[in-house]
């Protein structure tokens, strides 16, 4: 199935778990969003992870080599941290943890970051803040939003909460942040319809055989 004709997933409540679910079966065939340099560059506008002018600068001045290239990275990436939330979700992380983060910080130390002085929009022009920008430099630099985001979901997320989709097949992340933490769904519309439709034909079944 071609993912450029469906939206990618964002449902997990968290960008660094939506990352994760850039690859996923939505119905019954599974999409990668990231399985070229195209699908990356989608997936990041759709995100909002990398300026529209900054992605448009990339597509003309990087060959699609490059872009597959990092892609290929990022899927790396993405299944290196799947291993990492899988392994430790429902608990929180400890300090033995940080030894296995050791290749986010080794990417982060890549990052060409920089502070700029701007108009707060918030405050009618009238006041400043700092905001931070980066250096679009070359396909590489496409990994850094991404790399910021599961950094920040490591440090900011409690891992007690960060369930995986009940459903059979779903593999779906999300960041359980309702009332009671009783989410069990990636989303009604996917699988919670699906699983409210089971439980009903079953039903229907154990009357017809009562």
């Amino acid at each position: 199935m071609d993912y450029r004709q469906i939206p990618a997933i964002f449902v997990a409540d968290a960008p660094g778990l939506d990352f994760l679910n850039s690859v996923a079966t939505p119905v019954d065939e599974e999409i990668d969003w990231i399985s070229d340099g195209a699908g990356l560059l989608g997936w990041l506008d759709q995100a909002g992870f990398v300026p529209s002018g900054a992605l448009e600068a990339l597509r003309g001045g990087c060959t699609p080599a490059e872009l597959d290239d990092v892609a290929a990275r990022a899927r790396e990436l993405r299944e290196w941290f799947r291993g990492f939330v899988r392994k430790r979700k429902g608990r929180p992380l400890t300090a033995k943890d940080l030894r296995e983060l050791e290749p986010l910080n080794q990417l982060l130390e890549q990052d060409a970051q920089y502070g700029q002085i701007v108009a707060n929009a918030a405050d009618g022009g009238t006041g400043f803040e700092l905001r931070a920008n980066r250096r679009w430099q070359s396909a590489e630099s496409l990994l850094m939003p991404i790399v910021e985001a599961l950094a920040r979901f490591v440090c900011e997320e409690d891992f007690t909460y960060v369930k995986a989709c009940e459903g059979p097949r779903c593999t779906l992340m999300f960041a359980d942040h309702t009332r009671g933490h009783a989410r069990r769904w990636c989303s009604m519309a996917i699988c919670g319809n699906r699983a409210k439709v089971a439980a009903h034909r079953k039903r229907i079944r154990e009357q017809e055989h009562g």
